[in-house]
């Protein structure tokens, strides 16, 4: 599930930063519509278009740059080009949504982000670097789906995976945004409350009331299992190549950085999903 524009947006908004202070972006404008009726710039910036992201970021003093949502062979580009017109347009701070451990870890996403963080250095724009884990929602968008099958399907072993959820990751955003102090920070975020997907599958048993065991499978089978479920070939197996990450605890961490980001405590994975069930 996408880390949307929108959520940093409604957070930045909640901190107090004025709409008319606010430029938002997107490929297609006319699905942020309701942000432009609420005061808020909106530009269209298409990744592959060098000389529309100059526009988009005219007068932009800081920039969020949400990874890209492309075939994971596209991403770096895109990046880069995002970055070169960050700097063209005089932003004088870059925060970059990247993953856990991405300097060590050895997913196929994680060296997409490894690469945009070394370019990010060798340009010298000043830059924060949003390490955001799994998200939660990644797991209770799927629950219909893991009830009528009685299991959650992955690769992950017995990974734990510290997962929060995207409105705790973009109030964190919001906060190295507007606030002094986060220029050169390096966050690994995630929610305090770690779990393995034996436990998620315990837990939405509980929750539902409903026996639903973990199916813990080789990466290729399971990337097998999401492309018959539906998946383009690619896509399935860079989500598999993660549950292999996740066996390796690469979507762990302990920080604390997401807590004391955002001042409070981390939706937990019970909470979300109690909402997601009872929703």
């Amino acid at each position: 599930m996408p880390f949307s524009q929108r959520i940093p947006v409604e957070a930045l908004l909640r901190r107090g930063i004025p709409a008319a202070d606010i430029i938002a972006t997107g490929r297609d404008i006319a699905g942020i519509k309701d942000l432009a009726d609420r005061g808020i710039t909106v530009r269209r910036a298409d990744f592959a278009d060098t000389d529309g992201l100059a526009e988009a970021f005219a007068g932009a003093e800081r920039l969020l740059l949400i990874s890209a949502s492309v075939p994971v062979g596209e991403r770096v580009a895109h990046h880069r080009r995002v970055i070169d017109a960050a700097a063209s347009a005089g932003v004088s701070l870059v925060a970059y949504t990247s993953t856990t451990h991405a300097d060590t870890a050895t997913t196929v996403i994680s060296a997409t982000h490894s690469d945009t963080e070394a370019y990010l250095r060798d340009r010298g724009i000043p830059s924060v670097l949003l390490r955001n884990g799994w998200y939660l929602e990644n797991y209770t968008s799927q629950l219909p789906q893991i009830l009528q099958n009685g299991a959650v399907v992955g690769a992950a072993g017995e990974g734990r995976i510290s997962a929060a959820s995207r409105a705790d990751y973009a109030e964190a955003a919001a906060v190295v945004l507007t606030a002094e102090g986060h220029t050169g920070a390096v966050y690994e975020l995630g929610g305090d409350e770690s779990f393995t997907l034996s436990e998620l599958a315990a837990a939405i048993s509980a929750g539902a009331g409903k026996q639903v065991t973990y199916a813990d499978l080789p990466v290729a089978d399971f990337a097998q299992v999401l492309a018959s479920a539906g998946l383009p070939a690619e896509l399935a197996e860079v989500l598999a190549d993660a549950d292999r990450g996740m066996n390796r605890g690469e979507m762990y961490t302990d920080s604390g950085d997401l807590r004391r980001l955002i001042g409070r405590p981390p939706v937990t994975l019970a909470e979300a999903l109690s909402d997601a069930l009872h929703y």
